[in-house]
């Protein structure tokens, strides 16, 4: 399966998988919709993907806003008068431990990693309806299949996203209607510099388990594998894995290990 001349709008596409994700289906040629807050940084990444495919539109957009994603979601449709893939990939994490974590930090991680999905999702499921068919990718994590220290927040978004989505895929409004849920680990990108600490301030640092993770040419790569064979779900993890069977199969292994990291 080949995404030649398929429309794509990538949400969370300056940086990290969003940026890879964008630069390999460009190379595939297909017709590109980039999403994300930073015009600057989301402008690079169109001239990036232009060297590969002749169709790349930006659009400036904050998915925590429901006014925003509304009107992006009618302007995507509007640039190619389809969209065949949507990739929910924009997200932020959380570095601060349970107790010191302020409510409003927590909300400020469901509005990205749990409304903005929803709502984006929620804005275009008419247009999907309306064409009969779709690919729905939303990137998930590994955090939303198990509760980890230093995460409250970030954890609890992503395990809202796993049922919603879940939800979707079990429902199939739409018979033609195809949708991937994509669960990584720790991936090489600066997302630590923007988590959200107990106050809700950024991180602004690299954690030494991202630095160290998954390369994210390869995470994007099984990512695109996972959506081409139309897969409901894309574990992308190492120890993360690991961890996983631990808690299904050894739940007192799974808590002794998980209350080591951070």
């Amino acid at each position: 399966m080949s995404y030649q001349d398929q429309v794509i709008f990538i949400t969370g596409a300056s940086s990290g998988i969003g940026r890879q994700l964008a630069l390999l289906l460009a190379q595939e040629k297909a017709r590109l919709i980039l999403a994300a807050r930073h015009a600057d940084t989301l402008a690079t990444v169109q001239q990036e993907c232009l060297q590969y495919t002749s169709f790349c539109e930006i659009l400036i957009m904050d998915i925590t806003q429901p006014e925003q994603v509304d009107a992006g979601a009618k302007k995507a449709w509007q640039l190619y008068g389809r969209i065949d893939v949507l990739i929910n990939n924009a997200g932020v994490t959380q570095r601060s431990k349970l107790i010191d974590t302020q409510v409003s930090a927590i909300r400020q991680l469901m509005e990205v990693n749990f409304f903005g999905p929803v709502m984006l999702t929620k804005a275009l499921l008419p247009y999907f309806q309306q064409q009969q068919h779709g690919q729905i990718v939303v990137v998930s994590s590994m955090a939303g299949l198990m509760g980890y220290p230093w995460r409250s927040g970030y954890n609890a978004a992503k395990h809202a996203l796993q049922g919603y989505f879940e939800t979707l895929q079990t429902e199939q409004p739409i018979p033609q209607l195809h949708t991937t849920i994509v669960c990584p680990g720790r991936i090489q990108t600066p997302i630590t510099y923007a988590a959200i600490t107990a106050d809700g301030s950024p991180f602004g640092k690299m954690d030494p388990g991202q630095a160290h993770g998954i390369p994210v040419d390869k995470c994007a790569r099984r990512i695109i594998t996972g959506m081409r064979k139309r897969k409901k779900q894309v574990l992308i993890a190492r120890e993360e894995r690991i961890l996983l069977w631990f808690k299904r199969f050894f739940p007192p292994l799974f808590y002794f290990i998980s209350r080591k990291g951070n």
